[in-house]
C-alpha cells in the first residue's frame, strides 16, 4: 500500500509524462515505424524512471509544477528504457515473447522492424535533448544532463551490462564483482541517471548530484535484485512477462549466485543504503516512501 499522496503525484506524473510522449510520437510517415514505436512506448510501463527524474528535480527546484523543462528529459529516458526492451526481447538477445503482459515488439512487427524501431526511440532521445537543451539557451546544468543521461545508456553503462549479460549466457557467473559490474551497468545506471538528472536539471550542487547518483545506483541495484527474486517466485500474470526464464537459461542472477534467502535479504540492504542517502534532505518523504514501494512491488 502506498499513501494517497504519493498515489496522487505518480498518478498525475504518469499522465503528464504521456501525455508528453504522446507529443513527440506524432505517427509520420512511414506508419509502420511509428506504430511499433509506439505500441512499446505506450505499452502500459510504469514509467518509473521519469517518476525518479521528477521527483528529484522537485526536491531540489525552486519551481513545485511539473514543467515541460524537466518532462524533456525524462520523456528522454523513458524513450531510452523502451528501446533497451525491445532490442532486450529479440531473439538474439533475451528472446521474449511477452513484455508487460503484451506480445513483444518483434512477434507483433517482425524483427526488422523491431530492431530499427529501437534505433529510432534511442535516436529520438537524442533529437528530444538536443532541442531541449537549445530550447533554454544552451545552459550547461542541461548540457551536463543530457551527457549524463547517454553516457549511463552507453557502453560504460546499459550496454555495456548487456554485453557482459550476453557473454556470460549459458554459464555461472563465478565473480562476485563481475556480477555486481554487469547489473551495475545493466540496470542501476539509467535509474541513477534518472535522479542525477532531476537533480541537476534543477541546478543542486555538485554534492547534491552525487548524493543522489549514490542514492540511484543503490536503488538500481535493489530494483534488479527485487526482480531476480520475482523470476522466482512471481506470478506471471502480475508480473508482465515469463517467470523462471533466467533459471531455465542459466543466466546469472542474484538468486543463482546467493540463493532466494540472501537475494531477499541484499534488497533490503540496498534500498536502506538509498534510503540512507538522501533522508537528510527536506521533501525526501515522496522518493523514500516510492524506494519502500519498489522493493516490496510484485510485478
Amino acid at each position: 500500500m502506498i499513501s494517497r499522496k504519493l498515489e496522487e503525484y505518480i498518478n498525475l506524473s504518469q499522465k503528464k509524462v504521456e501525455k508528453h510522449l504522446d507529443g513527440i510520437l506524432k505517427e509520420r510517415s512511414p506508419e509502420i515505424i511509428y506504430q511499433a514505436m509506439r505500441y512499446s512506448v505506450f505499452a502500459g510501463g510504469k514509467r518509473l524512471r521519469p517518476l525518479l527524474c521528477l521527483l528529484s528535480y522537485q526536491m531540489f527546484s525552486e519551481d513545485k509544477e511539473i514543467d515541460q523543462k524537466i518532462l524533456d528529459i525524462a520523456s528522454a529516458i523513458e524513450l531510452i528504457h523502451t528501446y533497451s526492451l525491445i532490442h532486450d526481447d529479440l531473439p538474439a538477445m533475451d528472446n521474449d515473447v511477452l513484455r508487460r503482459g503484451k506480445p513483444t515488439n518483434h512477434v507483433m512487427f517482425g524483427e526488422a522492424i523491431a530492431i530499427l524501431a529501437g534505433d529510432a526511440l534511442l535516436n529520438l532521445a537524442a533529437e528530444v535533448c538536443m532541442d531541449w537543451i537549445l530550447r533554454y539557451g544552451c545552459r550547461e546544468n542541461l548540457i551536463k544532463a543530457a551527457k549524463y543521461l547517454f553516457w549511463a545508456s552507453g557502453v560504460e553503462g546499459m550496454i555495456g551490462g548487456q554485453v557482459i549479460d550476453i557473454t556470460n549466457s549459458g554459464q555461472d557467473i563465478k565473480n562476485e564483482e563481475l556480477l555486481f559490474e554487469m547489473h551495475l551497468k545493466k540496470t542501476s545506471r539509467l535509474i541513477q541517471a534518472s535522479c542525477v538528472c532531476g537533480a541537476l536539471v534543477a541546478g543542486a550542487e555538485d554534492r547534491v548530484v552525487f548524493d543522489l547518483e549514490e542514492y540511484g545506483k543503490n536503488l538500481g541495484l535493489a530494483f534488479q535484485i527485487r526482480d531476480d527474486v520475482l523470476d522466482v517466485i512471481g506470478d506471471s500474470k502480475k508480473v508482465g512477462k515469463s517467470i523462471g526464464k533466467d533459471i531455465k537459461e542459466k543466466k546469472s542472477t542474484f538468486v543463482t549466485f546467493y540463493g532466494l534467502e540472501k537475494a531477499q535479504q541484499l534488497v533490503e540492504h540496498y534500498s536502506q543504503k538509498a534510503i540512507d542517502v538522501i533522508k537528510k534532505y527536506d521533501n525526501s518523504e515522496l522518493l523514500i516512501e516510492l524506494t519502500n514501494y519498489l522493493i516490496n512491488r510484485e510485478k
